[in-house]
């Protein structure tokens, strides 16, 4: 286990840092003033500099963001999806300020204290893991990366570009792209988040039932706190899912679904029944 300043025994760990290219933000209309220099290009002097808004409505709506160190960044950005193309920069700001407990264990790899790595995981940097987490064996850690505290990333589990706030359990066999996960929500064995259309057209979101573009083409899912999403479902692009609500297993999953709500295999979306 990692403690102080000892490095976990065996991982192998890659410091590759990589901004976003231009093809990832292909729709630079969808962006507020703010946003005028394209967001891969941005440093983490101009992040700095972006003043904090109140937390967007959707923010709120789906994420505690005491619960997860890019709550800043988060709270910078119009809807929750403008965070993705910043991860990447938002790290180096962020490192600068790790508590004194958090470790370099790699270029571009910080970890907090007591998480253990198996020494079959790849984890590639930029990238901040939290305390007490277990990355366990073949995981695989790409790339611009924010884990909480006490997060479980199992068994030939892959995340990409995403932000996994605290508890969050991504225990096995899951793929989590350009998305972030709020507090303690769970994915089943085999649960996808797919985030890149067949024909590489911009991802759109659904919100109150009307269709809105997200400026992206790599984007996976909005899963908020306390979500539980069954064995083998797949949440397509742009997806986004309520606090509380539940997919059952093997279900595909696109739109929004509400908090608090159930998603069947006969694909109706059921309101949650509170038993004693």
């Amino acid at each position: 286990m990692y403690q102080n300043q000892k490095i976990p025994v065996g991982a192998t760990l890659c410091g590759r840092p990589s901004m976003w290219s231009p093809k990832h933000v292909i729709a630079p209309r969808m962006w507020s003033p703010k946003h005028v220099v394209a967001p891969h290009m941005w440093s983490p002097q101009m992040i700095a500099k972006i003043p904090k808004n109140m937390t967007h409505a959707l923010t709120a709506q789906l994420f505690d963001l005491q619960h997860s160190l890019a709550a800043p960044l988060l709270e910078r950005v119009d809807y929750p999806w403008h965070a993705l193309p910043l991860i990447g920069a938002y790290i180096q700001e962020l490192v600068a300020q790790l508590p004194k407990d958090y470790v370099q264990i790699a270029p571009q790899v910080w970890v907090g204290e007591g998480t253990y790595i198996e020494k079959t995981a790849l984890i590639q940097g930029p990238a901040i893991i939290g305390r007490n987490c277990q990355i366990r064996h073949a995981a695989f850690i790409r790339e611009q990366v924010i884990i909480g505290d006490e997060v479980v990333v199992g068994n030939s589990t892959e995340l990409k570009n995403a932000i996994l706030f605290d508890g969050v359990q991504v225990p096995h066999f899951n793929y989590v792209g350009d998305s972030i996960m709020g507090y303690r929500a769970h994915l089943g064995a085999g649960a996808i988040l797919s985030n890149f259309k067949s024909t590489g057209d911009e991802i759109n979101v659904y919100l109150e039932g009307k269709k809105m573009g997200t400026g992206l083409n790599k984007f996976g899912a909005l899963v908020a706190d306390h979500v539980e999403i069954g064995c083998n479902a797949v949440l397509f692009p742009g997806t986004i899912v309520g606090r509380g609500a539940v997919i059952y297993p093997l279900c595909p999953v696109r739109g929004f679904v509400e908090a608090g709500s159930t998603l069947k295999n006969d694909g109706l979306i059921y309101p949650r029944v509170e038993r004693d």
